[in-house]
């Protein structure tokens, strides 16, 4: 079914009372196959009091679909025939289940992650389409200046390399495509991670499991004991696992991990926060980057725009970079969004022998702020107004995620 859909035409499923097991079956397989030709992340099947909507992601904003009519009356089938894909409990409908589907799509491995929750109007449910990506490091739409940084942090031999932002904001593809390029045959690379969401060839993945007492410090420890050359941690969740990603970086490891925080500089103080000794983050932490992902416009309808010049003032682009701004439109080619796929913006603060001195001394955010950009550092909106001027993305696009 799924291997073949390239060759299917979109089509709308007619929901047969009288055969409904087989139109169930197509019509989860269908919306399954349109998620993936419209490159959705997530698909959520939400039961409303009266209704069912079912919802795609799509460059990270939520897009209702359309369902056939009276499809309320086959939500329990809908719900059961997801389930019985993931091999959960269908009778179970009082707690949340998670279970995963792996399909094949135009030749590419896709990895499903369901997760069901127990709401007032029925069970919802949310599949996570995983394995659409290509991790290419020329598709990172990095600036010279951030590509030279990024080249440089990953020929090192050792150190911390971190990727900070909030849920969503692409640090795993940037993870992924790092390992991507430093997986070369005189290389052990080794992750733990919840869950793996890509495979890589030839990288060993490990998937925490905390039931079974495998978590990330678990892991990590077992890791370091296996001779590897370069360390991914999913997460750094708890000092446990910091304080063993921090040795790990001294004995001569490289580590790449991740963090929630807004920007580069607040990687810092939630290391500080988490109970990390200065001296020890300002050693060991080589980079900070931050990232966000903006809506890339669609090259067929995007048009030249016009701001008043108080209002790019107020909003801090300059005038040069807001000349050659586009703004979207909307077309039948990217479903009247005026955007097609995403691309991140960067905020990348190198730790260099004077921050490493701030750090050791906690120095204050701001004052660490102002010294990174001393050093070079351009903030995250600074790197989307290139991406405007570029006509790669808009303003409102910059705004809206810085």
């Amino acid at each position: 079914e799924f291997a073949a859909a390239n060759d299917l035409e979109q089509e709308t499923t007619i929901l047969d009372e009288n055969d409904s097991e087989a139109s169930v079956i197509k019509f989860v397989n269908q919306i399954i196959r349109e998620a993936l030709q419209e490159r959705a992340t997530d698909i959520h099947i939400e039961p409303l009091e009266d209704d069912l909507q079912v919802r795609y992601r799509i460059d990270g904003v939520l897009r209702n679909i359309p369902v056939p009519p009276r499809i309320k009356l086959f939500q329990a089938s809908l719900i059961s025939r997801i389930k019985i894909m993931a091999h959960l409990d269908i009778a179970e409908r009082r707690l949340p289940q998670d279970g995963r589907i792996n399909l094949e799509f135009e030749g590419r491995p896709i990895d499903v992650r369901i997760a069901t929750i127990p709401s007032v109007t029925g069970e919802s449910i949310s599949l996570r389409l995983l394995g659409q990506q290509r991790f290419d490091f020329a598709q990172m739409g990095l600036s010279e200046t951030h590509e030279a940084s990024v080249r440089n942090l990953l020929a090192l031999p050792n150190g911390i390399v971190l990727i900070t932002g909030p849920t969503g904001s692409g640090k795993s593809t940037t993870l992924y495509t790092f390992l991507a390029s430093l997986n070369t045959k005189d290389r052990r690379i080794v992750t733990i991670e919840d869950p793996v969401e890509n495979k890589i060839p030839g990288v060993v993945q490990i998937a925490v499991k905390p039931e079974i007492n495998l978590t990330f410090a678990a892991g990590l420890r077992s890791i370091l004991r296996g001779d590897p050359n370069v360390v991914m941690v999913g997460e750094m969740r708890d000092v446990e696992t910091t304080e063993i990603a921090i040795r790990a970086a001294l004995t001569g490891h490289l580590v790449f991990s991740t963090l929630h925080t807004n920007d580069a500089i607040g990687g810092i103080t939630r290391l500080v926060d988490m109970g990390i000794e200065p001296f020890l983050v300002g050693s060991s932490v080589r980079a900070f980057i931050a990232q966000r992902l903006v809506r890339v416009l669609c090259p067929w309808c995007c048009e030249p725009a016009q701001y008043s010049e108080q209002y790019l003032k107020d909003i801090g682009i300059p005038l040069e970079k807001a000349k050659t701004a586009h703004r979207a439109v909307g077309c039948d080619r990217c479903r009247q969004t005026g955007y097609q796929g995403r691309r991140a913006i960067f905020e990348i603060c190198i730790v260099t022998p004077l921050l490493q001195e701030m750090i050791t001394a906690k120095a204050t955010n701001a004052a660490l702020k102002e010294a990174a950009k001393s050093q070079g550092m351009r903030n995250l909106r600074d790197d989307g107004w290139e991406k405007v001027a570029e006509g790669t993305t808009t303003i409102e696009e910059v705004l809206r995620v810085t």
